[in-house]
């Protein structure tokens, strides 16, 4: 598990809200936090008394993009995935997706995705990559033009840790989180049709920011230019090993 946070004091409550939806699954997991430039010594009491979270602190701020990817030079678990510092997993998330990973030696596994609205309340999020097995490169198919959905949550997908590696966060600074999805060109997967991550809807989210639209749509084009492009190299060298 990997989480980037800068600690800002609306979000403490809310780290402190994942770290709890971590302690609930039934399976071992351990997670990284890369403290984005804040003071160490912020990190709320639970997460610091816990012997399965580790922390890089990095000397000055650097985004969620760079924070992350340090972060994940640290990680010791066979697979991984990502998480924002206000979200939360659902009671069984790592447990199903273990089991779909070990019990078909896919390189992925995804789920669908909840927003968890001030009042507690869910609403889910079907993505527009229908359930089941997919095969590398798959899912972009599900990504038509730049501007459409995403194919699937990123922060939903559990996956072999080499593989995140090769297709990790983007150098965006925003959407940085549309470049992980590259991962799906890289094995086949499977998506299962059940909740496994809940987006928490608030004032402080980037995408409720005044300037989120400013660079939306180029961040979107890029992870889409490059998702196709990963795509297209990964099926040429298919191509030419097969002869």
């Amino acid at each position: 598990m990997v989480i980037a946070t800068r600690l800002h004091d609306e979000r403490l409550d809310y780290l402190t809200a994942m770290h709890a939806s971590l302690t609930r699954q039934t399976v071992p997991w351990e997670a990284v936090i890369a403290i984005d430039g804040a003071d160490p010594a912020r990190l709320p009491a639970p997460l610091v008394t816990d012997p399965r979270i580790r922390t890089l602190a990095l000397p000055r701020a650097v985004g969620a993009a760079c924070a992350r990817n340090l972060a994940l030079t640290q990680v010791r678990t066979r697979y991984v995935n990502w998480a924002d510092d206000d979200d939360e997993f659902t009671d069984d998330a790592m447990a199903t997706q273990l089991n779909a990973l070990e019990s078909t030696g896919v390189g992925w596994c995804a789920g669908w995705s909840e927003d968890r609205h001030p009042d507690g309340s869910t609403t889910l999020w079907r993505c527009p990559t229908p359930p089941g097995l997919h095969q590398a490169g798959d899912v972009w198919t599900y990504w038509k033009r730049p501007s459409d959905t995403i194919p699937i949550g990123p922060t939903t997908i559990l996956a072999r840790t080499d593989l995140v590696r090769a297709a990790p966060m983007g150098g965006l600074v925003q959407g940085e989180d549309y470049m992980a999805l590259g991962v799906t060109n890289l094995a086949p997967g499977v998506l299962l049709p059940v909740p496994v991550y809940r987006y928490r809807k608030h004032p402080g989210q980037m995408t409720k920011q005044a300037t989120y639209d400013q660079l939306e749509s180029a961040s979107r084009e890029h992870a889409w230019n490059y998702g196709r492009s990963l795509r297209a190299a990964f099926r040429s060298g298919e191509a030419l090993a097969h002869g």
